[in-house]
């Protein structure tokens, strides 16, 4: 078994067909040392696989956009079946899966992530999402389904950006790597992080909070009637939300609307206004600059 990856002396973008068939394709792309994609577009009527044979442990992080498609390892026998408007992430210390897709049309993009890509970002922080998923390669795991989030039209943004670098003439690796690192940035930042040491009773008081707000954050409690909810008082109740989920209870109110609004942005029949009111912001203009400060991007450039 070799490695998926480019040796350390080639940092060359290279694309490689692995089926064609007029529009039909299974695309390969070798970004630079340490990321490998692969673009499927399948009409349907028939189906697809293909293998992945790896000496390097990775991360893999799945987008299916239409259809569907599943993971099978031929190592420990596990099966994993990946739905229309799903991510995945995914570890894996040794690889030999089968990656399959169904009968119907298939619009689907693979990222893999080798460890030592992953080890330049390392914080030595293992509560960061980059330091987790590292940790988790380190061990002796054949693949791992670790978070399953939706599709949002953020991702769908720069992951076309990704695929369309090589319609661009020049510099094809870095501003692939670098459209690639912000999809990372994004898909990884949506990963639950809690950190192991926190008091048990402080958990449950945060714990009991979020799964409150995420049924309610569009018209959200006041901190006293939330406290009353979790049976505490406001100063525990921020102080243990805070140490929990790392943001103020008001934060992660604006974190659940934002999510909400870039899941639908994906909608094209919703204008931004209607976007805006069904999470929770009456006004637009507000509404567009707390998109941007959170993302980078208007709500309107990924309409």
């Amino acid at each position: 078994m070799e490695s998926l990856f480019f040796n350390a002396g080639e940092k060359r973008y290279k694309t490689a067909s692995v089926y064609e068939n007029g529009q039909e394709h299974i695309t390969r792309v070798d970004i630079s040392n340490g990321i490998v994609f692969f673009d499927v577009f399948l009409k349907g009527g028939k189906e697809h696989s293909f293998r992945v044979r790896n000496l390097d442990r990775m991360v893999v992080v799945t987008v299916v956009k239409e259809g569907g498609f599943s993971i099978h390892d031929n190592i420990d026998g596990k099966s994993f079946s990946c739905k229309k408007d799903e991510v995945r992430i995914f570890c894996s210390s040794k690889q030999d899966f089968i990656l399959s897709t169904g009968e119907k049309k298939s619009d689907i993009f693979v990222l893999l992530i080798a460890d030592f890509f992953l080890k330049r970002y390392l914080s030595l922080n293992r509560s960061e999402p980059i330091d987790f998923l590292y940790g988790k390669i380190q061990e002796e795991v054949g693949i791992e389904l670790v978070d399953t989030k939706p599709l949002d039209a953020l991702s769908l943004h720069i992951i076309d950006k990704i695929i369309d670098t090589r319609l661009q003439e020049r510099m094809h690796s870095i501003k692939c790597e670098h459209n690639v690192i912000e999809f990372i940035i994004h898909r990884f930042s949506l990963i639950s992080m809690v950190d192991s040491d926190i008091d048990p009773d402080e958990l449950q008081i945060a714990q009991k909070a979020q799964k409150y707000l995420l049924n309610n954050f569009v018209t959200p409690p006041t901190i006293p009637h939330l406290a009353h909810i979790c049976a505490t008082n406001e100063t525990k109740l921020k102080r243990a939300f805070k140490k929990v989920y790392k943001t103020t209870i008001g934060g992660y109110v604006r974190k659940l609307r934002l999510e909400k609004a870039n899941l639908l942005l994906k909608e094209r029949m919703l204008s931004i206004g209607e976007v805006a009111k069904e999470v929770g912001y009456a006004h637009q203009g507000y509404f567009c600059r707390l998109f941007f400060k959170r993302y980078g991007i208007y709500p309107k450039d990924l309409k």
